[in-house]
């Protein structure tokens, strides 16, 4: 903690809780490390919040169409320089206004997720962006291919999700970064690659550290898995569906699914097509103790991408917190985990892998032990908020110098993050 440095006002634009989203619950979860670090203020363009974060800090509603810098500084609290932190991630129903925003004032942009096709098209196509601004930066991005891309993206000829590996877009939010900070290796290099002058720290993804989960006894009966979060495309679920339609007869297991599917008629569908309703349940959004009690009755959970879209993963940090094993896929984030602290699956053998690990956890679910203790004390030593809040306090402050102190006046300056920030933030994270 930087106690003899004057406290900095941080204005903080993210989902806040009850969004259903963890970017949200991330923003909740370091608040009060955060908050005891700096003059927090909270922003956001939904219509309401949880009213306990104002235990930590102000909250403020804002128009991010006609917010200017000076009504940021108006609020301002801190001693200290101010600094604009905007989250950005893959929603158009939490981000769309808040992509608008870093598109025409300077922030640091906190990138959650490097493919953010789907909040682009989506956002236009229920009119919270204008189709010509994201045609003008696909083709300014990604030549005249990526324009013909977005326009077949817009008629929908093409998909978002299909061309997010060739063409991610977080380019298109980053015209007016100051700085983007990332959670992971995959989001820093892709950005230091496509633009190499902006400063791209990169810090572990933190998550509140729990009570230390107590000792799972052996369990009988049916083999509980458990998937959550928000589900799309890309979470794998209809391709668990078919390795469990295949799966012996004999195989006993339940299958609970928890969380907002991103079409839940295909769901539906294909439950009822492969004959596999009795046995898997769709609870959709659940609150955060009913998800925390299911984690730990698990004997796996689901975490399996593909596409990674660059992201850390919140969900696997709620997963250690719990001291539950969990099945991944061998991408992205994941892939420069140890091999210790999750089930990793190889996405070209995926099925057989699944199958694979399913019948071994039927047999003996005493072999995912060994898994949970070390999920478990590989989160704890990595993700705990008191050292990202440290890191996000050095890089307000880095960020300042060389630049006036206020938004109003130091909005169209560069920033160039060193010293103090560059320290903290490679703590712990060679072993990443």
């Amino acid at each position: 903690m930087q106690s003899d440095a004057p406290q900095p006002t941080i204005h903080w634009v993210s989902p806040l809780p009850p969004a259903q989203t963890d970017i949200a619950h991330y923003t909740a979860r370091i608040l009060p490390a955060l908050s005891t670090r700096a003059e927090v203020i909270l922003w956001t363009d939904a219509p309401d919040w949880d009213l306990r974060l104002e235990r930590y800090c102000t909250v403020k509603r804002f128009d991010p169409d006609t917010v200017l810098p000076r009504d940021f500084t108006a609020a301002r609290r801190g001693t200290g320089p101010e600094m604009l932190f905007v989250h950005i991630g893959n929603s158009w129903v939490y981000h769309a206004g808040l992509m608008r925003l870093v598109q025409r004032m300077p922030a640091i942009v906190v990138l959650h997720d490097l493919a953010i096709q789907e909040l682009m098209i989506e956002a236009v196509e229920y009119e919270q962006w204008e189709a010509p601004a994201y045609l003008a930066g696909m083709e300014k991005w990604y030549g005249a291919e990526g324009l013909a891309t977005a326009q077949a993206c817009l008629s929908k000829d093409e998909k978002g999700a299909a061309i997010s590996a060739r063409m991610p877009g977080f380019e298109l939010v980053l015209d007016k970064a100051r700085a983007v900070l990332t959670h992971t290796r995959v989001a820093r290099d892709a950005v230091t690659a496509r633009l190499p002058h902006l400063p791209c720290p990169l810090l572990a993804l933190p998550f509140e550290v729990g009570p230390a989960p107590a000792a799972q006894p052996p369990r009988s009966g049916p083999l509980r898995l458990l998937q959550f979060g928000w589900i799309g495309p890309n979470r794998r679920l209809e391709q668990v569906l078919e390795v469990l339609a295949r799966m012996p007869a004999d195989f006993d297991y339940r299958l609970d699914v928890m969380g907002k599917i991103w079409n839940p008629d295909i769901i539906h569908a294909k439950l009822a097509d492969l004959d596999l309703g009795a046995r898997v349940r769709l609870h959709g959004f659940v609150p955060e103790p009913v998800l925390d009690d299911a984690l730990r009755q698990a004997d796996l959970v689901l975490n399996l991408r593909h596409p990674s879209m660059g992201e850390a993963s919140g969900s696997q940090l709620r997963i250690w917190n719990a001291g539950a094993a969990s099945a991944v896929t061998r991408e992205g984030w994941y892939a420069d985990l140890p091999d210790d602290v999750a089930y990793a699956i190889d996405l070209e053998d995926e099925a057989a892998q699944l199958e694979a690990l399913f019948m071994t956890l039927a047999a003996d679910r005493s072999q995912t032990q060994g898994i949970r203790r070390a999920g478990r004390a590989f989160f704890e030593a990595h993700h705990a908020p008191d050292t990202y809040a440290d890191a996000i306090v050095a890089l307000a402050h880095d960020t300042a110098k060389g630049a006036n102190q206020t938004l109003t006046r130091g909005s169209t300056q560069r920033l160039h993050a060193q010293g103090s920030f560059t320290a903290l933030a490679q703590t712990r994270l060679d072993a990443l």
